[in-house]
């Protein structure tokens, strides 16, 4: 498990800014993902790609600078039962993030 690269923190700036964090935009990724798997133009490696740059996006924003790989496990499972699709994830609030320096969790 590694930090997030600096082009993955560029990226997460980039979308902030240009107001694409809608739970819209993140939708029809994911329909776009589910459609081009079906038609097989979409490998699995290029899907797992995209769930990692999901799963990097969450665990950089909102103040969130450490999680453990249990944390870690859990965002990624969540991001492959969604794109697995009709499958329930719980709720959010059931995700703990922790801060490097603090220490105590995020919600």
């Amino acid at each position: 498990m590694g930090q997030p690269s600096e082009k993955q923190k560029q990226l997460h700036h980039d979308v902030t800014n240009v107001g694409l964090r809608a739970q819209v935009t993140a939708v029809g990724l994911i329909q776009l993902c589910i459609e081009l798997r079906k038609t097989n133009a979409l490998s699995e490696e290029g899907l797992s790609n995209v769930k990692k740059a999901i799963a990097d996006e969450l665990l950089i924003g909102q103040n969130r600078r450490y999680c453990s790989r249990e944390q870690r496990c859990d965002v990624e499972a969540r991001i492959d039962r969604i794109f697995a699709g009709e499958q329930k994830v719980g709720p959010a609030e059931e995700l703990s993030f922790v801060t490097e320096a603090e220490g105590t969790p995020l919600h």
